[in-house]
């Protein structure tokens, strides 16, 4: 028996599925392409856990409900809590006091950066987050596919609509939806290797037109992100993206010039005009969209408001009627 269909298995769809059986429901989970790979956006995610850090930009839902969403991850996946540090060249200074003052959760750091981070030791001064933390994205949708395998739940290939699947149903197709006021925001990134350099948490390097972060992976790689453009594009890499990323991480740390590419991703990350994701109800269907820069850090808050909305009929903050 089926009590509601998932479509989309991203991490939206996949956190919703969880969520749903986790509340008592038994949930059919279809995605046109099956399990996650490099055709979703959720691919490409830097895995930053890290809501202070977010709500530099972010409104306050995303600050508030990102503070669970470690904890959360930890039940399907491996979680760095090891904190993130931002820091700026010494040009920029004034755009981490600026980052100060817009965030909480930070405590300032001198020569404490250089025991945290020895790699950083040419910055004289950064912000650290000691409560955020990170994951691999790619890891923990892992993760999440064997915690609902354990649950009887499995990713069925297949192409469906709302229109097409009878009964309850949650839409978490991203760009696919086609939901008013759902707009593309492109975002690309690139993956390094470079064993010499070890950073054991994420950094965020302020600067007024390359801003970059930097999230430390196994095996030495790094992750590289990421651009964020206002476009529906959905070309590969620009060059103009890898020559600012790279530009930004030599400036971090000049042995970056010397380390190996492997691997550069761009795609669309679906995002409404307040850049806070929702739930939108539309008759049987709950649309699980809008998720943006902060998948991985909402996703989880998402998945449990829209299970509590099927279930006990309780609309939370993030849902809402269309």
């Amino acid at each position: 028996m089926t009590d509601v269909t998932v479509i989309g298995a991203g991490v939206a769809g996949l956190w919703a599925a969880y969520a749903l059986s986790r509340a008592g429901l038994t949930p059919r989970l279809i995605d046109r392409n099956g399990p996650p790979g490099p055709h979703g956006c959720s691919w490409w995610a830097g895995g930053m856990l890290a809501p202070f850090c977010e709500g530099a930009v972010a409104e306050a839902p995303i600050v508030a409900h990102g503070q669970n969403a470690a904890a959360a991850w930890a039940q399907v996946t491996d979680v760095a809590y090891n904190g993130s540090i931002v820091v700026a060249p010494a040009r920029d200074a004034g755009e981490l006091d600026r980052f100060a003052r817009r965030t909480t959760g930070h405590r300032r750091i001198t020569t404490e950066l250089h025991t945290l981070e020895p790699s950083l030791g040419a910055h004289p001064q950064a912000l650290f987050y000691a409560s955020e933390a990170h994951l691999d994205p790619r890891v923990a949708l892992t993760g999440l596919v064997h915690a609902l395998a354990e649950r009887g739940i499995t990713i069925t290939q297949a192409e469906a609509t709302p229109d097409t699947t009878p009964g309850p149903v949650i839409d978490a197709r991203g760009m696919a939806a086609n939901l008013p006021g759902l707009r593309g925001v492109r975002g690309e990134m690139v993956v390094l290797r470079a064993p010499e350099i070890q950073l054991s948490r994420p950094v965020r390097m302020l600067h007024p037109r390359h801003p970059l972060y930097i999230v430390p992976r196994a095996g030495g790689r790094f992750m590289l992100g990421a651009t964020q453009i206002e476009s529906a594009d959905r070309r590969g890499v620009s060059a103009r993206s890898v020559l600012e990323l790279l530009s930004a991480a030599y400036a971090l740390d000049p042995r970056f010039a010397e380390a190996e590419v492997l691997e550069t991703g761009a795609d669309l990350r679906p995002a409404f005009a307040d850049n806070i994701p929702r739930g939108v109800v539309r008759g049987r269907v709950l649309h699980l969209n809008g998720l943006f820069r902060h998948g991985y850090l909402m996703a989880p808050a998402l998945a449990q408001q829209a299970a509590d909305y099927l279930t006990k009929g309780i609309k939370g903050d993030l849902i809402h009627a269309d």
